[in-house]
Order: C-alpha cells, then sequence, then structure tokens
C-alpha cells in the first residue's frame, strides 16, 4: 500500500492484489492499512475502499464469493441508516455488530497463528517398546471372601463336567415294555374267558413302564374295534368284539 498524503480527509490507496479468506479478512486489512483503531471504525472510509478491492479481484477475474457481496451491501445500508438522524440508534447498534465480530474474527486469527507451529500433520511413529511388567499380587483379602470366591470356582467347574451315570440309572437301568407285548397279553387272556375285569389286566405289573403299556395295549385294542370296555371303576370289564 502506497499512503499518497495529499489530503488527510481525501486519502488514497493503491492495493496490490491480495487472497482474503473472507469479507471480515479484507475489513481487517484495510484497518490496518489504514492504522485505524477497531474500535473507532469509520465506515465511510472503508466503504469505497471495500468496493475498490471488490472492483480489483473482478478485473483479475478472481472468483468473489457471496460472502464479499453481502459484507458490501451491508456497509452499503450501515452507511446509508447513519446519513439518516432519526436512525442513528439503529446505526450505532449496526456499527457496534460489526466492530465486535471484527474483534472476534482478529482474535481468533492470531490464536490461529500461535498454535500453528504447534500443529503438524506429518506424524511418525515407532514400534512400542516393551515394558516388563510385575506380575507378583500384592493385594490383600478377607479369608472369608476367598473361601466363598474357591467354593464358587469348584461348582462352576464341576457344572461343566458330565453327569455320573447314576444320573441315568433311573432311566436306562429301567425294563422297556412294549406295548405290542402287552397287547398278547391282553389278548391271550381274553381268549381264555372272552371277559376279564379291567383292573386284572394290571395285576401282574412290575412296575411304572408295565402299567403304561398295558394301558396302552388296551387303548390300542379298543381303537383297533378289537376289544370294548364296559362299566366303569371296579366294575369295569374288557371284552372281546
Amino acid at each position: 500500500m502506497v499512503n499518497t498524503p495529499e489530503n488527510n480527509e481525501n486519502q488514497k490507496f493503491q492495493y496490490h492484489t491480495e487472497v482474503f479468506d473472507g469479507p471480515l479478512d479484507l475489513l481487517l486489512t484495510l484497518i490496518a492499512k489504514n492504522k485505524i483503531d477497531i474500535c473507532d471504525i469509520v465506515i465511510s472510509d472503508l466503504i469505497d475502499q471495500y468496493l475498490e478491492q471488490i472492483k480489483i479481484m473482478e478485473e483479475n477475474e478472481m472468483d468473489i464469493e457471496s460472502e464479499f457481496l453481502q459484507m458490501a451491501s451491508r456497509l452499503v445500508h450501515i452507511k446509508s441508516v447513519m446519513l439518516l438522524p432519526k436512525y442513528e440508534e439503529e446505526a450505532e447498534e449496526l456499527q457496534k455488530e460489526l466492530t465486535g465480530q471484527l474483534i472476534e474474527y482478529k482474535l481468533c486469527k492470531e490464536i490461529a497463528q500461535k498454535l500453528a507451529p504447534m500443529v503438524c500433520f506429518d506424524y511418525y511413529s515407532k514400534e512400542p517398546s516393551k515394558m516388563n511388567f510385575d506380575m507378583t499380587y500384592n493385594r490383600s483379602h478377607d479369608p472369608n471372601d476367598m473361601v466363598k470366591a474357591y467354593i464358587s470356582a469348584v461348582g462352576r467347574g464341576k457344572a461343566k463336567l458330565p453327569p455320573p451315570k447314576d444320573a441315568f440309572s433311573g432311566i436306562v437301568s429301567r425294563k422297556i415294555v412294549s406295548v405290542s407285548s402287552k397287547i398278547i397279553t391282553v389278548m391271550r387272556k381274553l381268549y381264555k374267558g372272552k371277559t376279564v375285569k379291567y383292573s386284572s389286566l394290571f395285576e401282574a405289573a412290575e412296575g411304572r413302564s408295565d402299567l403304561v403299556a398295558t394301558f396302552l395295549a388296551v387303548l390300542e385294542l379298543v381303537k383297533g374295534k378289537r376289544v370294548r370296555v364296559e362299566g366303569d371303576g371296579d366294575n369295569a370289564e374288557v371284552k372281546m368284539i
């Protein structure tokens, strides 16, 4: 920037083409070049320079983002409001809002510049170092808790073992009685007398399997219409058909 001190009120500046991160960045650059206090901005002094910078960007066929044009219209609006005495309070509020945004942006930019040397995207990693761990158990426990833990562990271990043979003795060791053999037994008794008491069929039973097989044999014979059961209770009789 070349400052031509012909007139302090109408200073003119020459700019070199720069790339700005946004409209606030451009405004901060203009404020720095004019050596203006950021808290005492005069919009009328900046708006012409801002529009001139936009014009330079257009002449150099640079892509102007919409946010630059939005800031330009915002500055023109603030200047228009300032020219109207009855909107003096509104103009002050608009200018305070812009000043606050500039201060925040300036602080963020300064912090980013300080953090930049600390951030590096080229990382170097090495193989993990071998470490020798102390495997000595140094904790102390209540003896009762230790006993409970042992019993619990032993119980879980037994649960994984196969069940003993005694557990199957009630199933495997019992005599299996077939229904077909009992059908033959029932029919033999009926051939002799044609009619027998229902309860007499179970007198020779030697266990639960024998009883169940005899009962199923009678049901099969009734279903096959080879015998019928008459009466009920102790008076029930089985007859051949």
